[in-house]
């Protein structure tokens, strides 16, 4: 998948997302490049939720994953993820999914799914903040400092993108300072998704890696882009709570509670607009200082 596309953005990456199946219980994914060579870590968590779910009955919706990135993905070849069908029990079903490329695994992942059920409930307030409305999008952000960015950089940083995102307390990537560890990003597809719950469950899974790894560089006055920072995502958790509407705005509620040893520890909370919690998000990042 191309850096910059002409077509219809948002259904290319769903056909990104569905993947080929090849053998029974093997899967293949293409791979798509964001201008960083590597491929991009909610790519392969969407990819391998996508997996796991075509060997589940649709009785059964994914309530949780927990996977692991072992390896840099090359976005010039496809992935293949392999299914491992653990456990099919009355109420939940298990599945561990490995990605390889080259031979190797990139990414492990073991993932839940539960049969609906009641019970009670109960669940953190959304925190009273800006947006969406009034906020500019990435693209519009990077259109405002276009004259910093090269060239090169720039044409794949203004490209049309599947996923608006409009960050509420953004961090000047040419001038950071010192911010509290909290972040908030309102985010949603630009165009309706089919009435698909898996689908939109493994593109909430896509779209949970943009930003969260960052969190952790505020206190410190970093970003992904200072050049004396290795960042990369280390580990990625998702709790689903609820039904959800990856065409609909949701904010992303980002906080760093610990970071230490070169990593650094990031919760998430992702909210409806109305204010109900429908997923819940850990990650650990590498957050490296370089040598000079």
């Amino acid at each position: 998948m191309t850096i910059c596309s002409e077509g219809n953005v948002l259904k290319e990456l769903l056909q990104l997302l569905k993947l080929e199946k090849i053998e029974e219980n093997i899967f293949r994914g293409q791979s798509q490049d964001l201008g960083f060579g590597n491929v991009f870590g909610g790519q392969v968590v969407g990819q391998a939720l996508s997996a796991a779910s075509e060997t589940v009955s649709l009785d059964f919706h994914a309530h949780s994953l927990h996977g692991y990135f072992m390896l840099a993905g090359d976005a010039t070849k496809p992935i293949a993820y392999t299914v491992d069908c653990i456990r099919d029990g009355k109420s939940f079903v298990t599945r561990r999914v490995v990605a390889v490329q080259n031979g190797r695994a990139i990414f492990s992942m073991a993932a839940s799914f539960h049969r609906q059920e009641q019970g009670s409930e109960h669940q953190d307030l959304m925190p009273e903040v800006d947006g969406p409305e009034g906020i500019e999008s990435e693209v519009e952000m990077v259109r405002r400092i276009s004259d910093k960015i090269p060239k090169p950089i720039l044409e794949k940083l203004l490209c049309k993108k599947p996923i608006e995102i409009r960050v509420v307390n953004p961090m000047n990537a040419f001038n950071p300072k010192i911010m509290p560890p909290e972040k908030y990003v309102w985010f949603r597809a630009i165009d309706k998704i089919p009435d698909d719950v898996a689908a939109h469950r493994y593109m909430l899974a896509y779209a949970s890696d943009f930003h969260l790894v960052g969190t952790s560089l505020y206190p410190h006055g970093k970003t992904f882009w200072s050049p004396d920072m290795q960042v990369a995502s280390l580990d990625h958790s998702i709790w689903f709570h609820g039904d959800i509407k990856m065409d609909d705005w949701l904010l992303y509620v980002m906080k760093s509670p610990w970071a230490g040893k070169a990593r650094g520890l990031n919760i998430g909370s992702i909210y409806t607009r109305d204010g109900k919690l429908i997923a819940s998000v850990a990650q650990e990042g590498l957050m490296r200082v370089r040598k000079k």
